[in-house]
């Protein structure tokens, strides 16, 4: 099919301008979106010190630019309100003209990170997604959601261009779609009743560091970057520094988008020290940086439950704080709890298959926090504060919205004393007291903790139905 899509937009090309000089990258294309009310760009390449014209379907107003002397040019153009109105655009150098058709204004996020970003609405092999028929034929009614994948492609310089095409969501074509993104999409384009554009830029296995920039990495880290000491240091070419923000993330850098969706941090379980968080936000800003667009949203994901060799480990856990952390670091952000987006029977499954609920939420922050939506409860309950008396132990909470999902059989919290061995405890809840907990086993608690194990799962949520951030009140290494 996209051998075809090239075929076909090679014949037109031909038809209408033979003679065209002027070169567009993949990612500006038929069917892609446009961010809204914005300065746009569009760039390319054509003869050096040419003029460039763009013209658009919308304003009579055009929009020009000089082509460098390397051949390249960029210029932007003024995007109208979203909507369903198809759009297009006419790019000529002076030796002819290229277009792109049925375009629409709308909201455009990148889909970034590992593979549970990457996995798509058909699920992996051996990893399905929940209710797919029914997604898939819902998806007859999510035609202003569209979405292009940009190849998982390694390179130890970054490129500029991908060979990506932009698909229109259906029956059809929904499969191929980031199940995650999808479902983010969805509901932010029914709820605003606009299109919304996914741009899906991630890979499998990756580190946080696969995608940090050369300059980055010689700076803040360790990482080799000579290639032969790369292959030498990471058997697996997913886990090597550099070469996929390189190849997969570069192409799509002049792209004009609204905010980045990350869905990351496997791979990096068993990051010593607060290492991660650090390095997570140092992308961000790395990328806020190159799209040129200030202080974009960026809405992460919290890992996922997974038993990591050791149901009862804590590397996973660690991880999590570490992320929790970095949304701290990390301005116009927010990271979304999924602790009850996995089955008790899928503790050694890294690909769960409850993508609705994490696209879902992902899009609730974004509603909320971005669109200005106050009444969408999006933010998960947290730990406030904790005291202790006697055998019992009394925590608050904050971001509860007033209210959690159940007063009895509080399911989760472990407790210890002076031994730092920690206990089942027995929890419930009374609106003047908080979280009562308390463990025959344990006479002089010291700490509390809640699902903070690498697969535990809790049942405690507040009004708006989602989950407490796993948590614990000591700074034990174990």
């Amino acid at each position: 099919m996209h051998k075809l899509f090239l075929m076909l937009s090679a014949l037109l090309m031909t038809l209408t301008g033979a003679e065209a000089k002027v070169r567009l990258p993949h990612l500006l294309g038929d069917n892609m979106i446009l961010q809204q009310q914005t300065d746009a760009r569009l760039w390319g390449w054509a003869k050096p010190n040419a003029t460039v014209e763009a013209r658009v379907s919308w304003t009579t107003e055009t929009f020009k630019t000089r082509v460098g002397k390397d051949g390249t040019w960029l210029l932007t153009v003024k995007t109208p309100a979203a909507s369903m109105q198809p759009l297009s655009i006419s790019i000529d150098d002076g030796d002819g003209a290229v277009s792109i058709q049925h375009v629409l204004a709308g909201e455009v996020w990148v889909c970034a990170g590992q593979s549970n970003m990457e996995m798509p609405v058909k699920g992996f092999d051996n990893c399905p997604v929940e209710h797919v028929n029914n997604v898939i034929l819902d998806a007859r009614n999510s035609a202003n959601v569209h979405y292009v994948k940009i190849p998982s492609v390694m390179s130890t310089t970054p490129l500029n261009d991908a060979d990506c095409s932009w698909q229109v969501c259906s029956p059809e074509t929904v499969g191929e779609a980031s199940a995650t993104g999808y479902f983010f999409a969805r509901e932010v384009s029914r709820a605003l009743n606009i299109p919304v554009g996914l741009v899906m830029a991630n890979k499998g296995g990756t580190r946080v560091e696969s995608w940090l920039s050369r300059a980055n990495l010689k700076q803040y880290t360790d990482e080799p970057l000579d290639s032969a000491k790369m292959v030498k240091q990471y058997a697996w070419d997913y886990h090597r520094p550099l070469l996929w923000g390189n190849g997969t993330f570069h192409p799509i850098l002049n792209y004009t988008v609204k905010g980045i969706l990350f869905y990351q941090g496997c791979s990096n379980v068993g990051d010593p020290g607060n290492r991660y968080s650090e390095r997570l936000a140092l992308l961000v800003k790395q990328w806020r940086s190159d799209f040129k667009l200030g202080n974009i949203p960026f809405y992460f994901v919290e890992i996922a439950p997974y038993y990591y060799d050791n149901v009862a480990g804590i590397q996973g856990a660690l991880l999590r704080e570490q992320q929790h952390r970095a949304a701290t670091l990390i301005p116009n952000s927010a990271v979304v709890c999924t602790n009850d987006c996995v089955y008790p029977w899928e503790t050694q499954q890294i690909h769960p298959c409850q993508k609705q609920k994490v696209g879902e939420r992902l899009g609730f922050v974004a509603l909320n926090k971005t669109y200005g939506m106050k009444s969408v409860m999006c933010d998960s309950p947290r730990f406030k504060d904790l005291s202790i008396s006697n055998d019992t132990c009394y925590v608050h909470l904050q971001d509860d919205y007033g209210a959690i999902s159940r007063y009895e059989d509080l399911q989760g919290f472990e407790v210890c004393g002076q031994d730092r061995v920690f206990y089942p405890a027995k929890a419930y809840y009374y609106w003047t007291k908080g979280i009562i907990i308390t463990s025959e086993k344990v006479q002089k608690p010291v700490a509390v903790r809640y699902c903070f194990r690498n697969f535990q799962l809790g049942n405690v949520a507040n009004r708006g139905g989602m989950p407490l951030v796993p948590f614990r009140t000591d700074n034990f290494t174990e």
